[in-house]
């Protein structure tokens, strides 16, 4: 699996390199977490074979936005969605020590350690998004949080990624699954919200599977003796084995709303099933989970593999992943377009690839 899991990674790397000029990676011109994924699943992909046109591509489209000074062409500051790529920085400042890419992080530093909160400490989603956690926003900002802390030496930043992820697990659990709803407003007043609980009503595979491979990045840094260490490993070992127990039995993927598998108009989606496979493999490789999850791991590479992968023209395709999406019901999530080859897919399956082939 190692070799054909390689084979693949640097084949979709490939092909998005071939079809996006490196500053014309999507959204063009932005400082995104759409680049963000997909870029640092080929940085792992990178690590992994230390092909150098990897890092050259990565290198290009980060100097594409942030110029000589560290000043950042395009980029959103009050949506955590747009801090996400920071990861991609510290890399690149080791092996190439410019000083920009420092300037960039203390500039981000300053924010997120200032990010506005709701009153149990947990991040807004957005500015705009006010008293809202979505499950997305620990991968957005979490093992930024990390770094911070291992490259600035501030201890505050693991303990609070830590406790960002803790604050989901203990305030957005669905009773039914025992997994994690998508969002939760703790003032209790947007639309989607249960007006007692302020939860979301479904369980979306994508976010979900941000949270479980945002996690493992956290425990990645997170130092032996830290007080919650056990705790975070509980969770994510409490997650990875339900959402096991969601895998279909057919294709061996998941579906867009986990959890409501046999309700009409449900579908497979291709970018949760990719990051709940490389998650489970790097949690057996983490020591976390059991060596016997590698079955389900097998399942879902070849079946993303097999549903969702084609070659046209000599290049990598992807499909059925689901757009970008924001918080709704089930109707809402079923009925979200999908695509192919979009960023969100590309970024989780390279990611998965690069896993296997360690």
């Amino acid at each position: 699996m190692k070799t054909k899991a390689l084979k693949y990674g640097r084949f979709a790397c490939d092909t998005m390199m071939k079809r996006f000029p490196d500053a014309q990676l999507p959204p063009k011109g932005g400082f995104h977490y759409h680049a963000g994924v997909s870029l640092s699943g080929m940085y792992n992909i990178y690590s992994v074979c230390k092909d150098e046109k990897y890092l050259s591509y990565i290198k290009k489209w980060v100097d594409s936005i942030i110029i000589e000074d560290g000043i950042i062409q395009s980029f959103a500051k009050g949506s955590l969605d747009d801090y996400m790529a920071g990861i991609l920085l510290f890399p690149l400042y080791e092996r190439f020590h410019e000083e920009k890419y420092m300037t960039a992080l203390r500039l981000f530093k300053g924010i997120i350690r200032n990010w506005l909160v709701n009153e149990k400490g947990g991040f807004w989603h957005k500015e705009y998004f006010p008293y809202q956690m979505w499950l997305d926003g620990l991968y957005m900002a979490g093992p930024l949080q990390m770094m911070f802390a291992e490259y600035f030496g501030e201890e505050y930043f693991y303990d609070n990624a830590v406790k960002q992820a803790l604050l989901m697990y203990e305030n957005m659990q669905d009773e039914k699954t025992g997994l994690l709803f998508h969002a939760w407003d703790d003032s209790k007043e947007v639309e989607w919200a249960d007006k007692e609980t302020g939860l979301s009503s479904e369980v979306w595979g994508r976010a979900i599977g941000w949270y479980v491979v945002a996690t493992l990045d956290i425990l990645e840094l997170l130092p032996e003796n830290h007080p919650q260490r056990e705790k975070l490993i509980s969770v994510e070992r409490e997650m990875l084995s339900r959402i096991s127990t969601y895998q279909d039995s057919e294709s061996g993927m998941w579906y867009q709303v986990v959890g409501k598998e046999k309700e009409a108009g449900n579908w497979l989606e291709t970018s949760c099933s990719c990051l709940f496979t490389y998650a489970m493999a790097k949690a057996v490789r983490m020591g976390i989970l059991d060596e016997k999850y590698m079955e389900c791991v097998e399942r879902g590479f070849e079946g993303v593999i097999s549903h969702s992968v084609t070659e046209k023209d000599g290049k990598f395709n992807l499909s059925g992943v689901c757009i970008g999406t924001g918080v709704g019901d089930f109707e809402y999530y079923i009925n979200r377009p999908t695509t192919e080859n979009d960023l969100h897919g590309m970024g989780a399956f390279v990611l998965m690839c690069a896993e296997l082939a360690r």
